[in-house]
């Protein structure tokens, strides 16, 4: 078995999406993650707030915002388990999030050292 991350990734949401749609997606992703701990593949994770962000950079320049370059945010993550890659893009796939236009989810393995 092997550890993923799914992160969630948006396009700029600061008004796009009304409350009451969050609300809809916040429902769903909470039943969407008790699916996946059904399986008992879901290790953690957490929703990240896009406001009092900053931004580090290389040369130690920092900005406001909880973005680098363009306008996509991540959002939050969970971490999961799962036989494969294809299995974690499979629990990626069903991510509540690929609702909105742009919004991506990034599946990526976990070093374990």
């Amino acid at each position: 078995m092997k550890a993923y991350l799914l992160i969630f990734r948006h396009e700029n949401v600061t008004g796009k999406v009304s409350p009451e749609q969050i609300q809809i997606w916040m429902q769903q992703q909470t039943e969407w993650i008790n699916s996946i701990q059904a399986q008992n593949k879901f290790i953690g994770g957490t929703g990240l707030l896009f406001s009092d962000a900053k931004v580090v950079y290389h040369h130690q320049t920092v900005t406001d915002g909880p973005f680098g370059k363009g306008t996509e945010m991540i959002g939050g993550f969970i971490h999961i388990s799962a036989q494969s890659i294809e299995e974690a893009v499979h629990f990626a796939k069903g991510a509540p999030v690929l609702q909105g236009e742009g919004n991506t989810v990034e599946v990526r393995e976990v070093v374990h050292h």
